[in-house]
């Protein structure tokens, strides 16, 4: 198996394969941002006259609400390091310090980063936001996608390139200039909170926000442009870490034992809860408007539980829960990575590293939720300029 470290967003060897996006330099070449588009310079006011981007979309649709207010919108907050690639800057940090990192950023800002490992998964979320406008013109409830890092405002600009050059629509920033972010999360009413920081991903998860850390494969699977496709474990991310507890502590014919003894009573909800009860919530407005059939948004169940011995308490789990996982994958302890290679998720969560880096061999984006008795310990300390 590929050998996964647990520094963030860090390539686990060889390079990584090239997204169906727009291509950009990450650095590479002072020239490359001008070639392919030109920066949109009345924005900032040092123009006297608007000039047109090509390719850039329009901002302004009639009818459209781009601005949800948090309590109407399903808030996902991304890093900067996971949402693009970062790794050259992150170097200049560690190796010469703040202020050098920042003259580094200031003199490349015309040049965009590449796409990161919540690239698809950000665009996948603004493909989903496009067919809810069609149908809800007026509608608040839609995924707003909120870009936080640790950077300061001076690396601002550099961000918007980037976002203006690959097309996102992302207008929510939260540049901490080192500050933890995890209070501003809160505020937003955070859904869900994608880092590369493994100790803000915990702090989060312990404030109540569904949260994971996300890492770079050395392949990335093809995944699709107009189906948002999330996968979850069970166990310590839909539901509490009860279960795997008594696995852990007992061993597999107790767990049986004790499934079959509790297959009626409820597990208690676990980290991801939240953020698949808000997919299900879009899902049925799509259900409304009769395209059950032919909804955007699909979600899966991948377990390492057996379906006759311990399958029945997680189906009516979330089945009392209100909640439609539209796949449910039973494995009985077979390995993830094959089966999500055929899912092709834009991200997959799961509590254990193994299953990560299972997933991450296959080329699947894979995020790893710190959460429940499977931590036993601690990753190393990671010090960032751009979460």
């Amino acid at each position: 198996m590929v050998k996964m470290s647990l520094e963030p967003v860090q390539v686990m060897s060889g390079q990584v394969a090239e997204l169906k996006v727009a291509p950009s330099s990450n650095g590479d070449s002072a020239g490359s941002w001008e070639g392919k588009r030109e920066f949109e310079k009345d924005h900032l006011g040092l123009t006297a006259k608007p000039k047109p981007v090509t390719g850039r979309r329009a901002r302004k649709v009639e009818g459209a609400v781009f601005f949800p207010k948090p309590e109407n919108a399903v808030t996902v907050a991304v890093s900067s390091r996971v949402l693009f690639r970062t790794e050259r800057e992150q170097k200049v940090f560690e190796q010469q310090g703040v202020e050098e990192y920042l003259r580094y950023q200031i003199e490349h800002e015309n040049e965009p980063f590449a796409p990161g490992p919540a690239f698809p998964f950000v665009k996948a979320l603004e493909a989903v936001n496009a067919r809810l406008r069609e149908l809800y013109p007026q509608s608040e409830e839609l995924f707003d996608i909120v870009l936080v890092t640790y950077n300061h405002a001076h690396v601002g600009i550099r961000l918007i390139n980037t976002i203006n050059h690959h097309n996102l629509f992302i207008e929510r920033f939260c540049m901490t200039g080192g500050s933890s972010p995890i209070g501003y999360l809160k505020a937003w009413q955070t859904n869900l909170y994608l880092s590369a920081d493994a100790n803000k991903v915990r702090e989060a998860l312990t404030e109540g926000i569904a949260a994971a850390t996300m890492f770079m494969p050395e392949k990335m699977t093809e995944v699709s442009e107009s189906q948002l496709r999330v996968a979850f474990d069970g166990d310590a991310v839909l539901f509490s870490d009860e279960s795997e507890r008594i696995f852990k502590a007992h061993g597999l014919d107790k767990f049986f034992e004790h499934e079959k003894e509790n297959e009626d009573r409820l597990l208690d909800h676990g980290p991801l809860k939240g953020f698949l009860e808000a997919l299900g919530k879009l899902q049925k407005k799509f259900y409304a408007k009769g395209q059950r059939l032919d909804c955007p948004i699909r979600t899966y169940l991948v377990t390492a539980r057996s379906a006759a011995s311990s399958g029945i308490r997680a189906l009516k789990t979330l089945r009392a829960w209100g909640l439609e996982i539209d796949e449910a994958l039973f494995l009985a302890g077979a390995p993830k990575g094959p089966m999500l290679e055929k899912i092709r998720p834009h991200i997959y969560f799961d509590d254990q590293m193994f299953h990560i880096e299972g997933a991450a061999e296959m080329g699947t984006i894979a995020a790893h939720v710190p959460y429940g008795i499977a931590q036993k310990h601690n990753s190393k300390h990671n010090t960032s300029a751009g979460k």
